[in-house]
């Protein structure tokens, strides 16, 4: 078993008592639910905090589970004082986005710790350390297997409550990192807009776009009556997300396997209303983009746990609601200034009308892709969360800048 030790003072009936920082290697199924319900327990009392799907984290770290196991190998810890547990960390060494971007990195996921510089400091330490075995020098983070999981560490924002599929850390992380030698790498910038309803002079404008660029083009949008019809655009909905954030921080292609589990995960949670798919006269995708209700109270009261009751919360949410999510949107590389976005962003919208909801979320969106939040700012829009991947230089153990 691996481990890595550090030493924490605590105070109690006015003694000071020295308690070893231990951090263990997860090993068995146990210790991997310990390691996945570690910040549900971290952050049960904090309204902020969203859970994620419970079974979906566990997945995530069985190599027979998960297709990024293809080219990635992973490690996770715990970090232990005394019986409690006290923080996690996980590692993945992506050996597909090292080789296309030429780097030689590790990278760090799901950290999570208490406020003590020993447990930040033992958990990082048992990360850089394999990274050092590994020959990488350098770790970066928080990233997951692949651009369609979590990262970012929150730097801004805190009071604002999260999405199932995004971290909430409390604001002394990045404080840790800086500490520990992290320094930024790149930033996600994510904004809240307003929606006013079927009178909105910007929904009307968008409207306007929207019809004109489907004229001028010729392209169309599928009929969408329900999620048979989005089964045969899954695949070619994929591939373009393959081209079109190829040159995005960190992406790396999703693998047959791959696509088919966030298949699995992401469409129960789609309403036809909020699915665009533009195809040409050949029925080739030129762009799309999907949304659902927000689940983030629904994942509140079930913890993120579906069975035995926890579903019945989410279909609540699906079916009434005030804020739309929105999980990805995508358009061909040479179509991405002409307007096509306005005919995607125009149908979202539209469902949101007819459904009553008064508020879109989007999801993470690097902060140099300015193109991506130009499309929003005819809204008003609030860039009301910013995330940060951090990262540090390796050297020699006990050499690094600190």
């Amino acid at each position: 078993m691996v481990e890595y030790t550090g030493i924490v003072s605590v105070t109690a009936t006015g003694s000071v008592l020295e308690q070893e920082i231990v951090i263990k290697e997860v090993r068995t199924k146990a210790e991997r639910m310990t390691f996945v319900d570690f910040p549900n327990r971290f952050y049960r009392h904090d309204p902020h905090y969203v859970p994620s799907f419970f079974g979906d984290d566990m997945a995530d770290w069985d190599e027979d589970k998960n297709p990024a196991f293809e080219y990635c190998e992973v490690r996770s810890f715990l970090a232990y004082r005394g019986d409690e547990v006290v923080g996690r960390i996980g590692a993945i060494l992506n050996h597909a986005a090292n080789e296309k971007w030429g780097t030689k990195r590790m990278r760090f996921s799901q950290a999570d710790f208490i406020d003590e510089r020993a447990v930040s400091s033992a958990l990082f330490g048992a990360v850089e350390d394999w990274a050092r075995e590994k020959g990488m020098d350098a770790v970066h983070g928080p990233l997951g297997f692949c651009d369609l999981d979590r990262e970012g560490m929150l730097v801004e924002g805190f009071g604002r409550r999260s999405m199932f599929y995004t971290y909430y850390n409390h604001p002394y992380y990045a404080e840790h990192l800086t500490e520990l030698g992290y320094v930024k790498d790149a930033d996600w910038i994510e904004h809240l807009i307003p929606l006013n309803g079927w009178d909105d002079p910007n929904y009307i404008r968008l409207k306007r776009i929207s019809d004109a660029m489907l004229r001028r083009t010729g392209f169309h949008k599928v009929g969408i009556k329900s999620k048979r019809d989005i089964r045969p655009y899954i695949r070619k909905a994929f591939e373009l997300v393959n081209i079109a954030y190829a040159d995005l921080y960190g992406v790396v292609e999703l693998n047959e396997a791959q696509i088919n589990k966030y298949t699995n995960k992401f469409l129960p949670l789609v309403d036809p209303d909020y699915c665009c798919l533009i195809v040409d006269d050949n029925d080739d995708l030129m762009g799309f983009g999907v949304g659902a209700p927000s689940v983030s109270d629904a994942m509140i009261k079930n913890r993120g746990h579906l069975f035995p009751l926890g579903w019945i919360p989410v279909l609540r949410a699906l079916r009434k609601n005030d804020t739309l999510d929105l999980f990805l949107i995508a358009v061909r590389p040479e179509l991405q200034k002409t307007g096509v976005n306005g005919i995607i962003m125009e149908h979202l919208f539209t469902g949101c009308n007819k459904n009553g909801i008064r508020h879109a979320e989007t999801g993470p969106q690097l902060e140099l892709n300015t193109s991506v939040h130009t499309q929003w700012k005819m809204f008003g829009i609030e860039p009301h969360k910013r995330r940060r991947c951090f990262i540090k230089k390796l050297t020699a153990r006990g050499t690094d800048d600190e």
